[in-house]
């Protein structure tokens, strides 16, 4: 089996930041892929798991209300290994565009005075959020953000080398 783009990015250099992670065309349409990372992969405590879920609340209910952009977004969601997030959007901008729009959407946890969405009726898990928590995580990326404004490392995916077999085939080392 091929390997996918997200398993082709070198994940011991990767570091917190906005990264294009796939760009899929569908017709004149383009659907982006964005990997928003708070964390370095296998370095850093993963995020807390209650705690995540109440970022996806809070920043999914931001992002889809911006005005400027909320006809963009199609879908926002943590990653699997809890060190980051998705962003699907109906376009395709360069990483670097999407700087103060997730600067806004973090900078919105610290305002947040409950987690919306977080009833029976509304969530699968309800009782598995931790907007205290949520806040630390938010606040801490966003300092990160602020900290590394326009450095490229941030924008730029470390992407895995790997070599080639005298048949063509990809070798792996593991």
């Amino acid at each position: 089996m091929e390997l996918i783009q997200s398993f082709s990015v070198d994940h011991t250099a990767i570091v917190p930041g906005i990264f294009v992670s796939r760009e899929d065309r569908m017709g004149d349409n383009v659907i982006t892929t964005y990997d928003i990372r708070l964390k370095r992969p296998n370095r850093e405590p993963a995020i807390d798991v209650a705690a995540m879920h109440s970022l996806e609340h809070i920043i999914a209910t931001a992002l889809r209300n911006d005005p400027e952009w909320k006809d963009e977004i199609i879908y926002w969601g943590p990653m699997g290994c809890l060190t980051g997030f998705y962003l699907i959007l109906k376009n395709d901008r360069p990483a670097p565009e999407l700087y103060e729009l997730m600067l806004k959407a973090f900078r919105s946890v610290g305002d947040a005075k409950e987690v919306p969405g977080s009833t029976p009726v509304n969530c699968g898990h309800y009782l598995m959020h931790n907007l205290a928590m949520a806040k630390l995580y938010a606040a801490e990326f966003v300092d990160y953000l602020e900290a590394n404004r326009g450095k490229p490392e941030m924008f730029e995916y470390p992407r895995s080398e790997r070599l080639t077999t005298n048949e063509g085939n990809l070798f792996y080392d593991s």
